[in-house]
């Protein structure tokens, strides 16, 4: 069965972020089955998941309490459209994220993917300047309404892979093939205040929005702003009437060590993007969470968006469980001490020559490379871990629930491999 399902594989499928010609000539890894922090493949081989399924699964795999979740919904309906309806587990989900996420975003509109999710916001800031007199702000006073249509971002970032997520994004190695398809997006130097307020001061009647991620940009290889500057951003949006996108939908769900990364500043965005982890690792499903000035602008003004998936009630069930097992298990509480544990196993890097850098927030961690970190990724596949790389930048991003002598193992593994490959 095992080879049979390694020449369909190759014969049929066409895997994400994959070079294509090289997964051709190697041996597939194919999933057949998971359990807690572990996977299994179809020849019976045991892996620790070291970025939680691409950073998705949060109380590990075949957590019976989201399983039941599932199997009891689909006792009363796997789906139902959202469209001018509704379905019992969106509407408490959506009670229970405008709950958990920071002060002032009062409501939730749902979709399937972080990308999407992205989508949405930039949509919504969009239309909402079109929709807004210039008299609601003291700095559009005499100008033509509907003047913004500008996004500020900044460099390194990335905010997903469809087309509008793209527009915002900074990153060559995934965008610059699509650039003529891509709407153009102002950007701003990472990090930098001075930069940033210097463009706002100048630019802001253009500007619809500013969209950032959170304390670390994780795509460009958990890359962090200087202290104060996620505060800065909020400070300076204000100031300027631009409109504040925050894209949670890496750092959400404990990631970072709390639910949701602006609680480490304390800041409310305009909106706010989640996705990932808000199923525990079950189902696709996302939100963009905005302000009540934000729904209420579009009262008379319908917003002509949505998915056919949307506040899906298998999804939206899981995601209910998934929440319910955070606040039953104190799930943020008892990782603060492997936060520190992740901290401790990660300082005998720091002596081998071959790492530059190590970057950790929470469960978050980027080890920059001097060497390619892809043959590191597949030595530690044979000793037993399940790695991504960013790059020449090895993620770790295990599930919350690892245990800590699963974690010791996981960056144990991770050293050993990067050992291995050079002393070969």
């Amino acid at each position: 069965m095992a080879k049979a399902l390694d020449k369909k594989d190759r014969q049929y499928l066409w895997h994400p972020f994959t070079d294509q010609k090289g997964w051709e000539k190697s041996e597939p890894l194919i999933i057949e089955r998971g359990k807690g922090s572990y996977l299994f493949d179809t020849k019976g081989r045991k892996y620790l998941d070291g970025v939680s399924s691409l950073w998705v699964t949060v109380h590990g795999h075949r957590k019976a309490e989201l399983d039941r979740a599932i199997e009891n919904q689909l006792k009363k309906i796997a789906h139902s459209t959202l469209l001018g309806l509704g379905n019992v587990p969106s509407i408490e989900l959506a009670e229970k994220l405008v709950k958990l996420a920071p002060r002032g975003l009062t409501r939730v509109f749902y979709s399937d993917s972080g990308s999407e999710a992205v989508e949405i916001a930039l949509k919504m800031a969009f239309h909402y300047w079109q929709i807004t007199p210039s008299s609601v702000s003291p700095l559009l006073r005499g100008r033509k309404r509907g003047g913004k249509t500008k996004f500020l971002t900044l460099t390194n970032a990335y905010h997903g892979d469809t087309i509008g997520s793209v527009s915002v994004g900074g990153i060559d190695l995934f965008h610059k093939t699509y650039k003529p398809l891509l709407f153009k997006s102002l950007k701003v130097p990472s990090g930098n205040i001075q930069a940033l307020e210097n463009i706002l001061k100048t630019r802001h009647p253009e500007i619809a929005a500013m969209i950032v991620e959170p304390l670390i940009q994780a795509a460009a290889g958990m890359l962090f702003y200087p202290p104060g500057y996620l505060k800065a951003v909020r400070r300076l949006c204000s100031k300027y009437d631009v409109l504040l996108i925050v894209d949670e939908v890496a750092a959400g769900f404990g990631r970072t060590g709390k639910m949701f990364a602006c609680e480490h500043v304390g800041i409310t965005p305009d909106l706010m993007c989640v996705a990932k982890g808000i199923t525990g690792g079950y189902l696709p499903l996302a939100a963009t969470l905005t302000s009540e000035k934000i729904y209420r602008a579009f009262l008379d003004h319908t917003f002509y968006h949505g998915h056919t998936y949307t506040g899906n009630p298998l999804a939206c069930a899981a995601a209910l469980a998934n929440l319910e097992i955070f606040r039953k298990e104190r799930t943020i509480e008892k990782l603060q001490p492997k936060i520190k544990l992740l901290s401790q196993s990660l300082k005998p890097f720091t002596k081998l020559k071959q790492v530059k850098e190590i970057r950790q927030l929470g469960f978050m961690v980027g080890i920059e490379l001097n060497i390619p970190a892809q043959p590191v990724i597949l030595r530690a596949r044979k000793l037993g871990a399940i790695l991504r790389p960013l790059g020449n930048v090895i993620v770790l991003m295990p599930p919350l629930s690892i245990s800590e002598a699963e974690l010791r193992k996981l960056v144990d593994i991770t050293y050993n491999s990067i050992i291995l490959v050079t002393s070969d």
